[in-house]
């Protein structure tokens, strides 16, 4: 397996290596998948690989190349139309819901697009000015790296065959007892800095203050073994457990498990990018939505003293080591996270960063004094304001590096096709 991540070469600027390099991650991990694979969507949520191919493209040739590179014409005038997701400001599109019936144009035709974005791309990545908008594009390809991932995983699931996208035996993991960093409460500093502290998107700023009562955030996330006790007691029966918009979810959806398990003859189960495998207790659960995180933490008060879901304040306080004096921050490129074109999968590694997003009980909202970014990469996140919930730190399939204390990760309440989970907090 080649590590698509590689070194600074001498003389190379870092901001271009890590282009190349994001650029390259891209194309690997698309790299198994026939063209047929490619192009499927199994449902709206999600996209086809085909498609996030060329949306990063697009995304380089409209806010880079056709703004800033003098000369430049489109690859195709007709593109644009496919590949915009959502950017008003940028004109029509195809619905969401259509991506999936683009056989044309082909993977190859889109990746010799890709080439040709890339290739002409090396004239603007020394141009300080336009550092902040690479900044933002390469976070975008980024996190659309991460979309691949879990779409293709959600559309090979849909297949009787339980196709794999990678043959591989997925470690296991070890098990961990849980113990618990206790804060002490006071005002405490969260936010992005700006400038000091690199690249952030809009969302995750101003720096501003916010009061904490004491609290205690759980060193380790929740494990299979433990989903697996509140469903023998009965978790997805208990209505007292469940939000009300979380307890008609579960009734009108027939929920009764994280999405992809299963326990029929072979035993418990689940699938993953690796295809069927078995189900390893000792793992984080993933694919859970808020609904269900908030329900097994509403069990778990029995079972741990109180346990509940942290806020995104509380959780970026412990990231941020404002717990106690001289306390060491999370580093975020510390744990399971993705750096190279391989089957990713939870393995419950040490700190907060890695594995799995966790849910917090913090609504996305935005932060005082927030302003969205001017012209159409304001769009970016600022009109998602509204009924999704933030969740904070990394998963397997997060690049490396791409998150940090601030970020904010933010999806709708039923919504679990990514890797998600949850760490627990409670009241001291």
């Amino acid at each position: 397996m080649a590590n698509t991540l590689p070194r600074v070469a001498p003389g190379v600027h870092p901001l271009t290596q890590r282009f190349e390099a994001t650029r390259a991650l891209t194309e690997a991990l698309a790299a198994p998948l026939s063209d047929s694979d490619a192009t499927i969507q199994s449902m709206e949520d999600a996209s086809p690989t085909k498609w996030h191919l060329a949306h990063t493209t697009w995304f380089w040739e409209t806010f880079l190349l056709r703004d800033h590179l003098p000369g430049y014409t489109l690859h195709d005038e007709r593109w644009p139309f496919l590949f915009n997701s959502y950017y008003e400001a940028e004109g029509a599109r195809i619905a969401r819901f259509s991506r999936g019936l683009l056989s044309r144009p082909t993977v190859e035709e889109i990746l010799e697009w890709r080439a040709s974005v890339t290739d002409a791309m090396g004239r603007l990545l020394d141009d300080p000015a336009l550092a902040p908008l690479i900044e933002l594009g390469i976070a975008h390809e980024q996190q659309h790296q991460e979309l691949l991932l879990t779409d293709i995983k959600h559309a090979l699931f849909q297949n009787p065959l339980g196709p794999a996208m990678w043959e591989a035996d997925l470690p296991r993991a070890q098990a961990r007892d849980r113990g618990w960093t206790q804060h002490p409460g006071g005002i405490a500093a969260v936010g992005h800095k700006g400038d000091d502290e690199g690249f952030a998107f809009d969302c995750e700023g101003p720096r501003h203050r916010v009061l904490i009562e004491p609290f205690a955030l759980a060193d380790t996330l929740v494990t299979n073994a433990e989903w697996d006790a509140f469903i023998a007691d009965g978790g997805y029966r208990n209505a007292s457990l469940w939000l009300s918009d979380g307890w008609a979810w579960v009734n009108d959806n027939g929920i009764d498990a994280p999405d992809y398990w299963r326990d029929d003859g072979n035993g418990p189960e689940h699938f993953t990018l690796a295809g069927w495998q078995p189900r390893d207790p000792n793992a984080p659960v993933t694919h859970i939505s808020l609904y269900e995180a908030d329900a097994f933490a509403s069990w778990a008060a029995a079972q741990w003293d109180c346990a509940r879901l942290p806020t995104e304040f509380e959780w970026e306080a412990i990231a941020r080591g404002q717990h106690a004096e001289e306390a060491p921050s999370h580093e975020p490129d510390e744990g399971n996270q993705l750096d190279e074109a391989g089957p990713v999968h939870p393995v419950g590694s040490p700190g907060l960063f890695g594995d799995c997003w966790q849910f917090t009980r913090s609504a996305f909202t935005p932060f005082p004094r927030f302003v969205p970014t001017e012209g159409a990469v304001g769009e970016y996140n600022g009109k998602f304001m509204s009924g999704q919930s933030v969740l904070k730190g990394a998963s397997c399939a997060t690049a490396r590096g791409h998150s940090r204390a601030s970020y904010r990760n933010f999806f709708y309440p039923h919504q679990r096709w990514q890797f998600t989970g949850l760490r627990l907090a409670k009241d001291i």
